[in-house]
């Protein structure tokens, strides 16, 4: 092994045992830090702190190879294989027509507000269409949809340059973190505005339909073998990268819905670690010295989050459905498995399992989102 790649993979192996410890940690202080900064950027910003310290060049190092071969693969196969679509029914369709709607305005407003900021200044069209910022819009898609997973393959079939995907990862952490207290705020008055609105829509009583546990008799080291060998038999067909999002995505979706007792949580477990060596991989080849981004980038991302939002008020106002869903949902698509939940919770903590399943929903759909988000900016 050679001193670079030797070094890397030190680099790595240090970040992501950091990562999964600070994690762990109960300390007060570090868990308002990590509110604001949380520990997946470490993973990202640390090995690149290393590079640019030492000034090291290891942005060839095998682990980029080896990232994009074999765990982006079995990242996307555990991420698929956690929602088991029979529990969607507990949800209900109206939710979910708002969540989905949700998830299509986030997927097509980037394009419609470049071309509306290009219709008003020709800097603008410069900018996201010339100097190609759209490629850093499509992440946030990701991100905001699908989490880290999608936001690490749209990167790379959006092709972001690395400064440009940093810029955009702090951005996105402090905005979803900052629109994270604003719907703990929005919940709790939720059923005021329903009234205000005229909206007369009561919520279930308890949950129809409990969610099943996840299944615990498939051993996690079949999960592991399996996961293996999909991701090498997809390499060994040599499908080209975005024949191979799509090929797993389906695999990973079979695997939990036709095997029966399949083990989705030590799946989303496998899923949350690759993701973290993922983006430390990713770390070694950032470059801190271009780390910016323009007042326009950040001016039409604010203004994509507040009618985002908007909508899905109009949207639930069209289907007669209780706001309380609006932030539920919001926070499905933009935070996650763990953010969705939390403000759920701050309004009526049984319907955390909506809130769950809305965030799993939102994880897989992630991808296939940002492809559209892509094909939309390509088509210009």
């Amino acid at each position: 092994m050679s001193f670079e790649n030797f070094i890397a993979t030190g680099i790595v192996a240090l970040t992501v045992f950091f990562v999964l410890q600070i994690s762990k940690v109960e300390n007060r202080t570090i868990k308002a830090v990590l509110d604001w900064f949380p520990a997946i950027l470490f993973a990202y910003v640390i090995p690149a702190a290393f590079t640019h310290i030492f000034n090291w060049d290891l942005s060839e190092v095998w682990l980029h190879s080896f990232s994009r071969n074999w765990i982006i693969p079995v990242t996307l196969l555990a991420v698929m294989s956690a929602l088991p679509v029979r529990q969607l029914s507990i949800v209900g369709a109206r939710p979910l027509v708002l969540f989905f709607l949700g998830s299509a305005i986030i997927a097509t407003l980037p394009f419609i507000l470049v071309l509306s900021f290009s219709q008003i200044d020709s800097n603008s069209e410069i900018l996201f269409i010339g100097d190609s910022y759209w490629k850093g819009l499509v992440p946030i898609v990701g991100g905001w949809i699908g989490g880290s997973t999608s936001q690490l393959i749209l990167k790379e079939l959006a092709e972001t340059p690395e400064s440009l995907f940093l810029s955009v990862l702090v951005l996105d952490n402090i905005l979803v973190n900052i629109w994270t207290i604003l719907m703990f705020q929005f919940i709790k008055k939720a059923d005021s505005i329903s009234k205000l609105l005229g909206i007369k829509d009561p919520l279930p009583d308890k949950l129809e339909g409990e969610s099943e546990k996840y299944g615990k008799k498939i051993k996690p080291l079949f999960v592991i073998l399996a996961f293996l060998g999909l991701a090498g038999t997809i390499y060994l067909m040599n499908f080209a990268f975005l024949g191979m999002v799509v090929s797993l995505s389906l695999i990973g979706f079979a695997l939990g819905n036709f095997i029966p007792h399949w083990n989705a949580r030590f799946s989303l477990k496998i899923g949350g670690i690759c993701i973290i060596l993922v983006m430390a991989i990713l770390g070694l080849k950032l470059d801190f010295s271009n780390l910016t981004l323009p007042w326009t980038f950040v001016q039409l991302v604010l203004f994509w989050l507040v009618l985002h939002f908007l909508g899905m008020i109009l949207i639930a106002k069209l289907l007669r459905l209780n706001l309380v869903w609006v932030p539920i949902a919001s926070m499905a698509n933009l935070g996650g498995i763990s953010t969705a939940p939390a403000v759920t919770a701050a309004y009526r903590k049984d319907l955390m399992p909506h809130a769950v399943l809305l965030a799993i929903l939102s994880m897989v759909t992630g991808t296939a989102w940002g492809l559209l988000t892509i094909f939309l900016f390509q088509s210009i």
